[in-house]
């Protein structure tokens, strides 16, 4: 296959991704003409017209560039991309090379030391640590990320190309397609059952990943996953071969000891709450040890990590409520947040604002759903974000709802519920989900202000 850094051009088709967009902004910043098309204008896809990239919203091939030679001519898609799409089969009737984001990604780390951070849950936030660790001890790599840095205000963070700190992910096997030295798995909960059918399938494909790592590699799994290539433990809850003891939390903020084979570090501050993310910082630490870098140096850089957009994002105001969004769209993300605000906020009233994300998984994990969801005290479910999908028969946030055994729950569309949460006596606020339920949080941020008056 030809080398993908010889094309001189790249057409993204669903650049508003979040891990198009990372890719489209690295071939941006190497000095390559990118152009893309998605469904809808976001603030991502604004960010990436103000970085000089040209995108179109209409799925109509008069509309493309009149330059864009075949030759010189890349196109990426994602999966998320419909087959019917006018632009994509305008691109495969004339002949163009048309890959996969995940195989051009994987290209990508054949050339350069992969850090690659797999798993259903954590990934993200790891990564972004991992790639902010990087950065601060100036190692030459680059962060293609599947979230909004806190940080760096970016899902791409260049420091040279030595070295590529990247999301493995799961779904439609694309980990499969990448060639990581390192590595850590966080989780290897049941999802995308509609790409696995059973969670046997699902653990037989992160082995599969594991072997990718070459023998003088390094894994790191969380301990007591079920992954039976020869790998290293760590845990936040048990002793391992990198584990957390001494965890305190003191005003919002977690302060922990790593232990590890080598070495211990005392007193580390890790800045965002949750002992899933003291986990998460373990897995980064880890590798972080591993690549050299100065247990000092991981200490200050942790100690500034800002986390990530819409991971336990949180606000306080002045009359004392509380509002907390995140990205959490599976039934153990959701206990994991809903547990660090128990932990951090005892007795406060809890509404949650949950918008199920895709059919399949609704269907798939209905139970736990309710299970998780019951934890709240006031509940409002939105209609579920089809994303990829068409619906499923009998598949809806009403069918969830009559699961949930909660005396103050109702279901409302995405456009009434701003109204609907005005009406709510609430000490927290939490928004979650990962379809487009993020529309509400500025609209929201400005009604808590301007209620505070």
């Amino acid at each position: 296959m030809k080398d993908i850094h010889t094309y001189k051009n790249f057409y993204f088709l669903g650049i508003g991704g979040i891990g198009m967009s990372a890719l489209a902004r690295y071939f941006n910043f190497s000095g390559a003409k990118v152009w893309g098309y998605d469904q809808t204008q976001t603030q991502l896809t604004i960010k990436l017209e103000e970085e000089n990239i040209s995108i179109i919203y209409d799925d109509n091939p008069e509309l493309l560039p009149e330059n864009i030679n075949k030759e010189e001519t890349l196109i990426i898609y994602t999966p998320a991309i419909p087959n019917h799409l006018k632009i994509k089969n305008y691109f495969i009737e004339e002949g163009y090379t048309i890959l996969k984001r995940s195989k051009v990604l994987g290209e990508i780390t054949r050339f350069t030391q992969c850090l690659a951070i797999a798993g259903t849950h954590g990934k993200t936030t790891t990564s972004t640590l991992l790639g902010h660790l990087c950065k601060y001890a100036n190692l030459k790599a680059t962060a293609f990320l599947g979230g909004i840095s806190a940080n760096y205000k970016t899902n791409f963070i260049f420091n040279g190309n030595q070295i590529s700190v990247v999301e493995a992910d799961e779904y439609d096997r694309s980990f499969l397609a990448l060639s990581p030295n390192m590595a850590a798995i966080t989780s290897t909960d049941a999802d995308h059952l509609d790409i696995y059918n059973d969670s046997s399938h699902l653990v037989d494909t992160f082995n599969e990943f594991a072997k990718l790592i070459p023998e003088e590699g390094f894994l790191l799994v969380k301990k007591g996953l079920p992954i039976n290539v020869k790998h290293f433990t760590y845990s936040a809850t048990e002793k391992a071969d990198y584990y957390a003891e001494n965890i305190q939390i003191e005003n919002h903020t977690f302060t922990f000891d790593l232990v590890t084979p080598d070495l211990n570090i005392e007193g580390l501050i890790l800045p965002i709450p949750g002992k899933h993310n003291i986990e998460n910082a373990i897995a980064a630490l880890g590798i972080g040890l591993k690549m050299g870098i100065s247990p000092s140096v991981l200490r200050k850089a942790l100690a500034e990590f800002k986390g990530v957009a819409r991971r336990f994002t949180h606000h306080t105001f002045k009359n004392g409520k509380i509002y907390i969004d995140d990205y959490a769209h599976h039934p153990s993300e959701l206990n994991a947040t809903i547990e660090t605000i128990r932990s951090l906020y005892p007795g406060k009233n809890l509404l949650t604002v949950f918008q199920p994300h895709l059919f399949t998984r609704t269907r798939d994990f209905a139970n736990d759903f309710a299970k998780s969801l019951e934890q709240t005290d006031q509940l409002l479910i939105l209609d579920i974000y089809p994303a990829r999908e068409l619906p499923i028969e009998g598949v809806s946030s009403e069918w969830l709802n009559k699961k949930i055994q909660l005396n103050k729950k109702q279901v409302s569309t995405l456009d009434k519920a701003l109204d609907i949460i005005k009406e709510k006596d609430f000490d927290i606020l939490l928004t979650v989900g990962a379809g487009n339920i993020d529309i509400l949080y500025q609209p929201l941020l400005q009604w808590l202000n301007e209620a505070e008056i």
